[in-house]
């Protein structure tokens, strides 16, 4: 949605961020990289919370049953009941001895070999086929592609020998908005089919996402110009707030039909906020664009 907002906003007579090239070329370089900024979070982050959360509400509704045709446990082991038979106090010193000489082992691991079982362990339990998602990817082929000084020369400008990846890219990219577009009404289209989600929660979703948020912006951005973390562009600094104004994240939905957990709920409320967008993203851009002339 920014790719659209912005170059338009940069071709309104009386705009307040100066040549309409210059605003347009400078508005897509801010805007794709706070999606690709926002891509990356989306998909570590975002993406490991949907799946542990999809994983408990698939493990709460397995039902704790027994086998079909078994009433009881006593049906599953029929005959008399046998009791295990309690450790010796020979045995039990024997366990106690060994829990020691285990415990005694391990304090005697050097320091930096913890360090380094504890970074293998969190390898083991990264998933990194899942985090480099190919929206991570583009983002860091983007990030090397523009930062790096050889690979610009090469790749970016009129006078780069391949310019015409970038042109390529571009051209995927223009395409990208389109497809994105009918996603987002294939996700509303299942909203229509409605849910079990209360309305409360939809109006507190949409207060918390139109009103709370854009002000939580406004405050939060106008605190960073004061000292000097956020440049004081108008350009720059609308982008900025247009981002506490946005939608929720079509990716989610993604998410959500991937693990299959979700799905009907995250349509409802995206029905609503989409349907509320074209008013609450107007009304607040020409609120952004007054307050950073």
């Amino acid at each position: 949605m920014p790719l659209i907002i912005i170059p338009a906003a940069c071709e309104e007579k009386g705009n307040p961020f100066g040549d309409a090239s210059i605003c347009k070329m400078h508005g897509l370089a801010y805007a794709t990289l706070s999606l690709a900024i926002g891509s990356i979070l989306l998909w570590s982050y975002v993406y490991n919370i949907v799946r542990i959360y999809s994983s408990t509400d698939s493990d709460e509704t397995k039902p704790d049953a027994l086998p079909e045709g078994i009433e009881s446990a006593r049906e599953i082991t029929p005959g008399p009941m046998l009791f295990l038979k309690e450790p010796s106090i020979d045995e039990g010193m024997e366990n106690f001895e060994l829990d020691r000489a285990v415990s005694k082992g391990k304090a005697k691991v050097p320091f930096p070999e913890n360090i380094k079982q504890g970074f293998q362990k969190v390898l083991k339990k990264l998933n990194l086929k899942r985090l480099l998602s190919p929206s991570i990817n583009g983002a860091i082929v983007g990030f090397i592609a523009g930062t790096i000084p050889p690979f610009r020369k090469v790749l970016i400008g009129d006078s780069a020998p391949l310019r015409v990846v970038e042109d390529s890219a571009y051209f995927v990219g223009e395409s990208a908005i389109t497809i994105t577009t009918l996603i987002l009404g294939a996700n509303l289209l299942k909203g229509f089919r409605g849910s079990k989600v209360p309305i409360s929660v939809i109006i507190g979703i949409t207060a918390v996402r139109y009103i709370i948020l854009p002000i939580l912006g406004v405050g939060f951005i106008k605190c960073a110009v004061h000292f000097g973390a956020v440049n004081s562009d108008p350009l720059y600094k609308f982008v900025l707030l247009l981002q506490f104004a946005l939608p929720p994240a079509i990716n989610i939905g993604t998410m959500t039909q991937l693990f299959g957990a979700g799905e009907a709920e995250y349509s409802v409320i995206m029905l609503w906020t989409y349907a509320l967008a074209s008013v609450s993203v107007m009304l607040w851009s020409a609120f952004f664009m007054w307050l950073v002339k």
